[in-house]
């Protein structure tokens, strides 16, 4: 069952607040058997008093044992099939910057790293270079010139930018060349089908020739493509919610996600507190509000328990904001789970909370990944979390006679 074209037949509209706050990698995992994870570990009284009032479950982003990448994961809690919408990174890098891709295009998201004398990668980011001093590398890689290929470089934020080739013939299935680890030289790129042989070929041409213009640089002096895309069809919130739908991130990918479905960016804030302030003031002129915070994701990266629990208590220090401003709907989760332990994203359940005046409640009395395991939202596909936003919302009408 199609659970968009469901809704899409059963959408009412009313006055009523959904908010989505997400902590970008928000499950984890314990350091030792038997232990707590990272936000079972951070003190969270004000998760845990949501807990209380509402239902808590654990999420699958897109399948059990699936690990999802920030994309996909994203799209499940806008309630897309990531399946059947597979956006790559390079898409939403791009159009989280303002570039507006073509039916032309290709979009690829690009890691700046850190190379050795024989090649390998010591620092898969280049010590999270800080973007005053990656912006004009990237700008630099402007210089590369390919014959019947226009080429726009466009810097992100700290680590990365995004590369675009425009030219006709151009396909999207190009295989990443960041090996995940360290110690190892870049991949070699590989087109996955006959439509791709042309990009695969200009992807070649920009690495040899950006090497070279990286070549001596302290930090930066290598790089990695990841998420060839080209652009992506697919229907708005709008359309399928009836829905006006803002988003709130600071980092571009996620604001670029946002774009795709139909919501619109507001403000630009670079903090959390920011993003709250943005939330209250934007508060009366739309429907549904997205809320991303990044750090609990990229501390889990890093590998930092510590500091993943000091990001989960920052994200809790905000709640009572948002509380305050009384929406109909407030749910809290993540995109995926990113265990500290594992330095990476991982295929674990999220765990996810609802509030709402018509939440039965259930057993859960603080905000975790075991709690979670035994709340009335039991296990769960991120695409059925929408669904139940609107419906908690009054937004669905009955299926049926």
């Amino acid at each position: 069952m199609d659970i968009q074209e469901l809704v899409r037949g059963l959408k009412t509209p009313n006055d009523s607040k959904i908010v989505m706050l997400v902590a970008d990698g928000l499950g984890g995992l314990p350091l030792e058997p038997g232990g707590a994870t990272e936000l079972e570990t951070a003190k969270t009284p004000h998760l845990d008093a949501l807990a209380r009032r509402g239902v808590c479950g654990s999420m699958y982003p897109i399948a059990r044992g699936v690990t999802p990448g920030s994309g996909p994961g994203h799209l499940g809690l806008f309630g897309y099939d990531p399946v059947k919408y597979l956006i790559g990174r390079g898409a939403l890098e791009a159009t989280g910057v303002g570039f507006k891709l073509t039916d032309a295009d290709v979009a690829v998201r690009c890691n700046f790293c850190t190379l050795d004398a024989k090649g390998n990668i010591t620092d898969r980011r280049a010590g999270r270079i800080p973007t005053e001093k990656s912006a004009p590398l990237a700008a630099k890689l402007r210089q590369v010139k390919i014959s019947g290929v226009e080429v726009f470089v466009e810097p992100v934020k700290e680590h990365r930018f995004v590369v675009v080739f425009r030219a006709r013939g151009l396909g999207g299935n190009v295989t990443d060349t960041d090996p995940q680890c360290t110690g190892t030289p870049p991949l070699e790129p590989v087109a996955l089908d006959s439509n791709s042989r042309k990009t695969l070929e200009v992807a070649k041409q920009f690495l040899e020739q950006a090497g070279g213009l990286l070549a001596g640089e302290p930090k930066a002096n290598g790089l990695t493509m990841r998420g060839f895309s080209a652009k992506p069809d697919v229907p708005t919130y709008e359309e399928v919610y009836g829905l006006r739908a803002a988003a709130i991130a600071v980092y571009p990918m996620y604001k670029g996600l946002a774009q795709l479905v139909g919501m619109e960016i507001v403000g630009e804030p670079n903090t959390l507190e920011e993003e709250i302030d943005v939330l209250e003031q934007a508060f009366n002129e739309y429907d549904f509000f997205f809320v991303h915070f990044k750090y609990t994701d990229s501390r889990g990266e890093d590998g930092d328990f510590d500091a993943k629990v000091t990001m989960t208590e920052a994200f809790d220090a905000v709640v009572p904001r948002v509380e305050a401003l009384r929406p109909t709907v407030l749910i809290v989760t993540g995109d995926h789970s990113t265990p500290a332990k594992l330095r990476s994203h991982s295929w674990h359940p999220v765990p996810t909370l609802l509030v709402a005046d018509d939440s039965r409640g259930d057993p859960c009395e603080v905000f975790g990944e075991t709690a979670a395991l035994g709340g009335a939202l039991g296990h769960f596909s991120a695409v059925e979390l929408m669904p139940l936003a609107l419906a908690h919302a009054g937004r669905l009408g009955k299926f049926g006679a």
